[in-house]
C-alpha cells in the first residue's frame, strides 16, 4: 500500500513568497513549450561567456587527482590569498587572508546564510525594498523578522535610515545594503555609506554589504567598497562575486569579506551545510583575479553598448524618464499609467514574447518598476524594442 500520511511545509517555509525567478522561469518555460520565440531579459545571467583563460584554469586544474578531494571550508590558502591581493589593488584595503576572507559558493549562498549566524529567532533584520529575494528569506529562515526600509525614487534609491521605526530598530541586529543596487540601478554616495556606518554604530547593528555589481561600473564610474570608510572593518561583512564580472554565474564562486568575528561565524555555518568550493573552481577564480581585468573590461563594454541601446530605444518609444544607469547590468523602468508591475510583465510576455521582471517581485517598494537585464545581444534587444513599438501601437499579434 502506498503510504498515504500527508507531509505539510514548515511555517517558515510558508511565509515566503514563490521565489521570483522560478515563477518567471515557469511562465517562460510554457511559452517556449508552445514554440514562440521568447527574448528573455527577466534573470541576471550574463550570455556572454566565461573567458578562455579562465576554462583552461580550471581545465588544467580539474585533471590534478588532489583537486578531486574535499575542498576546505575556508577556502583554499591560494584563493584567500588572491582575494587579499585583488581587494588591496582595487579598494586599497588590506585584509587578512586567514582571518577576514571567507570564500563561498556564490554570495547568494553567504547572503543567505548571514542572518542564521548572528540572529537569534525574534530579532530584526534591516532589509532594502526592493531588494534581492535572499536577505528577507534567509532572515525568516534563521527565524528572524524582517523590517523593511522603502528604497523610493525622491530619496534616489537609498533608505531613510532616520525613518525606521523605534520599536524594530531596538531589536534589531543586522542591516543588508546593496549598492550598486539590484533592481534599481542606483548607486550610493560615500555620504551615505559613512552615515550608515555610524547609524550602524549607534545601534549595534551588523553590515551586510552586498557589493556583487561593484565591478560593473560605465563611463568611468568604479563603486567604493564599504570597507574603504576608517572604522568600517569594526561591523562590516561584505560580499562579492565572481558572477558577473567574469560570466561565471553556473560556477558558483565568489567570497565574504570584512570583520573577522562576522567571518568565523559565518564560517562556522558553512562547516556544518556545505563541503566546500570543488578545488579547480578555487583554482581558475584564482586565475581570474590575477590575471582578468582586461577581459572583464570587455564584457562591461558589451553591456555598455546594450544598455546605450535600450535605453535610447526606450525614450524614443516615450519613456523618457527613464534614468541611464552608471553600473549593473540592468535598467529599472517606470511602468506606464493605468498598468502594475505585473499587469505589464504578463502584457510583453503574451504580447510581445518578452520577458522582463515585475518590480513588486522585488518587494512591495518595487510596485510601479519593471527590471530589464542586459544579458541578450544588442540585436535582439533592437528586435525587442521593435515588438514593444508593435504593442504600443496595437498591432502586436496575440498568441
Amino acid at each position: 500500500m502506498p503510504n498515504t500520511i500527508g507531509f505539510e511545509m514548515s511555517e517558515r517555509l510558508g511565509k515566503l513568497p514563490p521565489y521570483l525567478f522560478a515563477e518567471i522561469d515557469r511562465l517562460k518555460r510554457e511559452a517556449v513549450a508552445k514554440g514562440r520565440d521568447i527574448i528573455d531579459m527577466g534573470v541576471g545571467d550574463p550570455d556572454t561567456p566565461t573567458p578562455s583563460f579562465i576554462i583552461e584554469a580550471l581545465n588544467r586544474a580539474s585533471r590534478d587527482a588532489q583537486n578531486h578531494r574535499y575542498a576546505l571550508d575556508a577556502g583554499m590558502p591560494q584563493l584567500r590569498k588572491a582575494i587579499a591581493e585583488w581587494y588591496e589593488s582595487r579598494y586599497e584595503v588590506r585584509l587578512d587572508p586567514e582571518r577576514e576572507i571567507l570564500p563561498l559558493i556564490g554570495s547568494k549562498e553567504g547572503i543567505a546564510h548571514m542572518p542564521l549566524a548572528i540572529l537569534n529567532p525574534g530579532e530584526v533584520a534591516l532589509i532594502p525594498d526592493p531588494g534581492y529575494p535572499p536577505y528577507r528569506s534567509g532572515t525568516v529562515f534563521a527565524g528572524g523578522v524582517p523590517c523593511l526600509m522603502p528604497l523610493l525614487a525622491e530619496n534616489h534609491f537609498l533608505p531613510d535610515l532616520g525613518d525606521i521605526d523605534e520599536t524594530q530598530l531596538k531589536r534589531a541586529k543586522m542591516m543588508f545594503l546593496n549598492y550598486p543596487n539590484n533592481p534599481t540601478t542606483a548607486c550610493a554616495p560615500l555620504e551615505f555609506m559613512e552615515e550608515a556606518l555610524r547609524f550602524g554604530k549607534k545601534n549595534g547593528l551588523a553590515i551586510c554589504y552586498d557589493a556583487a555589481y561593484a565591478e560593473m561600473g560605465f563611463e568611468g564610474y568604479e563603486a567604493p567598497s564599504f570597507l574603504g570608510i576608517e572604522g568600517a572593518k569594526e561591523r562590516c561583512i561584505e560580499f562579492h562575486s565572481l558572477s558577473k564580472t567574469f560570466s561565471m554565474t553556473g560556477w558558483r564562486i565568489g567570497f565574504a569579506v570584512g570583520n573577522a568575528d562576522l567571518i568565523r561565524f559565518l564560517g562556522k555555518i558553512k562547516s556544518n551545510v556545505d563541503s566546500g568550493i570543488f578545488q579547480a573552481v578555487q583554482w581558475a577564480g584564482v586565475t581570474a583575479l590575477r590575471e582578468g581585468a582586461e577581459e572583464a573590461r570587455k564584457i562591461l563594454k558589451i553591456y555598455e553598448e546594450r544598455r546605450n541601446v535600450l535605453v535610447t530605444g526606450l525614450r524614443k518609444l516615450g519613456w523618457e524618464n527613464i534614468e541611464m544607469p552608471a553600473a549593473t547590468f540592468y535598467v529599472w523602468i517606470p511602468v506606464p499609467p493605468g498598468y502594475t508591475s505585473q499587469e505589464i510583465t504578463l502584457k510583453f510576455l503574451r504580447e510581445a514574447d518578452i520577458v522582463v521582471t515585475p518590480g513588486n517581485g522585488f518587494g512591495a517598494n518595487g510596485e510601479g518598476y519593471f527590471r530589464i537585464a542586459l544579458t541578450v545581444p544588442k540585436q535582439r534587444i533592437q528586435e525587442a524594442l521593435e515588438r514593444i513599438a508593435k504593442i504600443k501601437a496595437g498591432k502586436a499579434k496575440r498568441p
